[in-house]
This record gives C-alpha cells, sequence and structure tokens, in this order.
C-alpha cells in the first residue's frame, strides 16, 4: 500500500493548490489532493450484480467495505487494462462514504497557482463533459485536465 505522501516528496506551499496527477489511456489528469484519503494496488473486486456498468463492485479495505468505479468506463472510453502501475485510489468527500476509482497509473503530486489554472469556457466542450471539469492546469510543457471529482463519483445515471 501507498501513502499519498509517498508519491512524491512534496513541500507544502500556501499560494497554490495541490493535485495528484493521474493518467488514464494517454491524458493526464488532476484531482485535488484534499480528496485523496488513500492510494492503494489494485486488488480482488467483488462484483454487484445490476450495478452502472461503470462500477466494478466493492473491495474490502481494512474492514471496511469501499465502492470501486472505472473512471475509464464512467468517460466512455475504453475498459481498463490492469498493469502493475493500476491503483485505486480513495477518495472521501465531506459527509460521504469513501469511493474508489481505478486509474491507470499515479504520476506524482503537483501544485498549481490560481495564475496557472484555466477554467473551462462552454464553448470548450459539451455540458455532460463540463460538469466533471474544474480547469485546466499548465505545468511544465503539459497540460493536467482538473476533474470536479465531487461531481464525476456524484452524478447520477439516468437507466
Amino acid at each position: 500500500m501507498e501513502d499519498v505522501n509517498d508519491v512524491q516528496n512534496i513541500s507544502v506551499a500556501s499560494d497554490g493548490k495541490q493535485f495528484i496527477v493521474i493518467r488514464l489511456g494517454s491524458e493526464q489528469y488532476g484531482i485535488d489532493i484534499k480528496y485523496v484519503d488513500n492510494i492503494v494496488r489494485q486488488q480482488r473486486i467483488t462484483r454487484i450484480p445490476s450495478a452502472q456498468p461503470y462500477f466494478k463492485g466493492v473491495i474490502n479495505l481494512r474492514g471496511e467495505i469501499i465502492p470501486v468505479m472505472s473512471l475509464r468506463l464512467k468517460f466512455n472510453l475504453e475498459p481498463d487494462e490492469y498493469t502493475n502501475a493500476t491503483r485505486i485510489i480513495i477518495i472521501k468527500l465531506e459527509s460521504k462514504s469513501a469511493i474508489g476509482i481505478i486509474v491507470d497509473e499515479v504520476k506524482e503530486v503537483v501544485i498549481l497557482d490560481e495564475n496557472s489554472v484555466e477554467k473551462p469556457t462552454a464553448s470548450d466542450t459539451n455540458d455532460l463533459q463540463m460538469q466533471y471539469l474544474s480547469g485546466v492546469g499548465k505545468h511544465d510543457d503539459g497540460l493536467i485536465t482538473l476533474l470536479n471529482i465531487a461531481s464525476v463519483v456524484n452524478e447520477k445515471e439516468n437507466i
């Protein structure tokens, strides 16, 4: 098991937000570190009948049963390919129970200040995708799509 602080040795800056950078396919996404409770290696997932297709099932993490969802399937990407780099990030939102999200890889922790984050405009993407984004961060020579993780895990699907 990895601790969030083991991802990269970091120092806290008061003028920026910390994001865990993850990889899904060839894209990089950022998740606000304040919502990350834990990062664990891929483990056996128990299926739940009649769940949404992107819900893979539940895991038992130190006696706590945690539902696990696939971000790839949630974002209509190809199904997950499990490798040694695959991780489950345990997300805890205020007043909600924990949920795990499967990602291809956890890359690093970055600090982005307000000047390096652009808010998406309505013309950038369609409304459904728009609710999942909180902005785009510029880091080194690349771009990181910043996720609004609360809307990703809370969104209700129409069946």
